[in-house]
């Protein structure tokens, strides 16, 4: 339904004003490009709308001020990172006293034992380790699976997203076999050797690859997100948890992302049991910090290894895991934020976000669609997918493109890689309806 020359027009008239608007930014990126690659830190900092990226100056709640001295309502907080809001002052406060204490010693802090205790709390493991990131925990919980198992392969579901994991970054072809996902840099092995890939919410080609006794764990987000948000069927984590203990297979939940459910995730939300859990970016406040827990049953088998003078070989842990300083934002994150209040204010707010949007779909009469987890809402230009090939199959690269380019140029960051917005405490019914505005106007410009 959309004129696609109106499109690249619109697109076109959109990128001039971006580099009018933001010259500061321009000289930055340049600069950047004689030493950085992609003149960039980090290679998914390309993925943003305009000519260039966007340089920020200050980024405090739910805003950010860019070099050029704009401001702009921030739905993506750093792709969940900063979910609890931009530069909190508890957390500041914390990181700034215990750097002048010490930050890495390979010791515990005074603050370790209070995290441990909090993370059992909110996600009923009662055991923990840490973790610099979520793709280290990941990394580690499927070592101790392979272990405790004796089984090489690990099963994660199509498109599915646990950061940098070698056997997560997999897909499947069109004729149903595991391959190395389109994007995967220097793929070390075949993928299909240590990984079977299966369909979400597909709980016969789950249970026919659990039969085959070779899968050590399943590794499972509660519900796809970085497709885009894929929601599970009504009785898929039970059948889920049901087949692998059937099959004597671990089940590890990521939560990475679906923490937007609550306070404990939707694992305390939705009543899940895993084996292993694994938790980043948002524990920290935006510290780099990540956990993983595990039942007692697992800790038991496990607490030899730990406790072995080989440990240091086990590819588990790293000098700066667990160092004070991460273990200080998160006990100041854990006790200020990401608590039961701060969910009833930015589920509310996902929610207006989700109306205003489908508002707008329905009023043109698009066959788009809105789908809401937690405090995250995002738009799909296709009736809802129940999968992550239905999902990748409906991605509009011009089209995602345009909008989020148009929503940047009227003060309004999104996720880069979706149309994805998430929801802190920080934002105010102000910033949603501003949003409904501009994806309104949005519409209305390719319609005309």
């Amino acid at each position: 339904m959309i004129d696609r020359q109106v499109l690249h027009r619109r697109h076109a008239e959109e990128e001039q004003r971006f580099i009018a608007t933001h010259p500061r930014s321009a000289e930055l990126a340049k600069e950047a490009q004689a030493n950085l690659l992609g003149g960039v830190p980090m290679a998914w900092m390309t993925r943003w709308p305009g000519s260039f990226p966007l340089f920020f100056d200050t980024a405090y709640g739910a805003h950010f001020t860019d070099v050029d001295g704009l401001d702009y309502i921030d739905f993506c907080l750093g792709d969940t990172g900063a979910m609890t809001g931009h530069g909190l002052p508890q957390v500041a406060e914390a990181l700034f006293a215990q750097a002048k204490r010490g930050i890495t010693t390979m010791l515990p802090s005074i603050d370790a034992a209070w995290v441990g205790a909090e993370l059992a709390r909110r996600f009923g493991l009662p055991v923990w380790q840490m973790a610099m990131t979520a793709t280290d925990a990941n990394r580690f919980v499927l070592r101790f699976a392979r272990h405790l198992t004796g089984r090489r392969k690990v099963l994660v579901f199509d498109w599915c997203y646990h950061g940098s994991v070698d056997e997560a970054l997999a897909t499947l072809d069109d004729s149903g076999r595991t391959v190395t996902r389109p994007g995967n840099i220097g793929a070390m092995l075949d993928p299909a050797s240590t990984t079977v890939v299966v369909p979400f919410n597909d709980l016969a080609a789950l249970e026919a690859a659990l039969a085959t006794g070779e899968i050590a764990c399943v590794l499972a987000e509660p519900a796809l997100t970085n497709i885009g948000i894929v929601l599970p069927d009504a009785g898929f984590h039970d059948e889920l948890r049901r087949l692998t203990r059937a099959y004597d297979t671990l089940l590890v939940i990521d939560e990475t992302h679906t923490i937007c459910v609550g306070p404990g995730g939707a694992t305390a939300a939705w009543g899940l049991q895993p084996d292993f859990f694994v938790i980043g970016k948002t524990i920290g406040g935006g510290m780099p910090a990540a956990a993983y827990g595990m039942t007692a049953e697992i800790a038991d088998q496990l607490g030899p290894i730990i406790e072995s003078p080989a440990v240091d070989a086990s590819g588990v842990g790293g000098t700066l895991t667990g160092n004070a300083l991460a273990v200080a934002a998160v006990r100041a994150t854990l006790s200020s934020a990401l608590r039961d209040e701060d969910f009833a204010h930015a589920i509310p707010l996902a929610t207006s976000w989700t109306r205003g949007v489908q508002a707008t779909i329905d009023r043109h009469r698009l066959p788009w669609h809105v789908q809401q987890l937690g405090s995250r809402a995002e738009y799909w230009f296709c009736p809802p997918p129940r999968d992550g090939a239905a999902a990748a199959a409906a991605v509009d690269d011009d089209l995602d493109a345009f909008m989020h380019l148009w929503a940047v140029n009227r003060g309004i960051l999104l996720t880069p890689f979706h149309n994805m917005a998430l929801m802190s405490p920080h934002h105010t019914v102000a910033d949603v309806e501003a949003h409904d505005v501009v994806f309104a106007s949005a519409v209305e410009a390719l319609m005309t």
